[in-house]
């Protein structure tokens, strides 16, 4: 199993609000929609909260601000979710998922990487 991690900023003429309303309400079921043809295992979205304890958190470690959110994929290998976007569908898919994605998510300050989990 592997997974798909993408780290997003907003748009700097959204608010973080209108960000997470986009991605839950409208982004969200349009993936989960279209899930098989990516062979998606597991779709999940972490919406970063206002809290002092970022703030701390970033302080204390000299860090750079934190994301607006984080979504995250399950896929069963590379192999597969290679195969999957190398379809005909998948290839329409992902170009319509960029579009959409270009409506709240400012991907010159995301970023995205794949990953294996390991479970301590």
């Amino acid at each position: 199993m592997i997974k798909f991690v993408m780290c997003c900023c907003r748009h700097p003429d959204i608010s973080r609000e209108q960000f997470q309303d986009y991605w839950l309400n409208k982004h969200g079921p349009f993936f989960m929609k279209n899930a098989e043809i990516m062979r998606a295992k597991k779709y999940v979205q972490s919406h970063t909260i206002d809290t002092p304890l970022n703030e701390g958190l970033r302080d204390s470690r000299g860090m750079l601000p934190e994301y607006d959110g984080v979504a995250e994929v399950w896929f069963e290998s590379e192999q597969d979710l290679m195969e999957a976007m190398s379809s005909p569908e998948g290839q329409e898919l992902g170009t319509a998922l960029l579009k959409d994605e270009g409506n709240f998510i400012d991907h010159s300050k995301s970023t995205a990487f794949i990953v294996k989990e390991i479970e301590l």
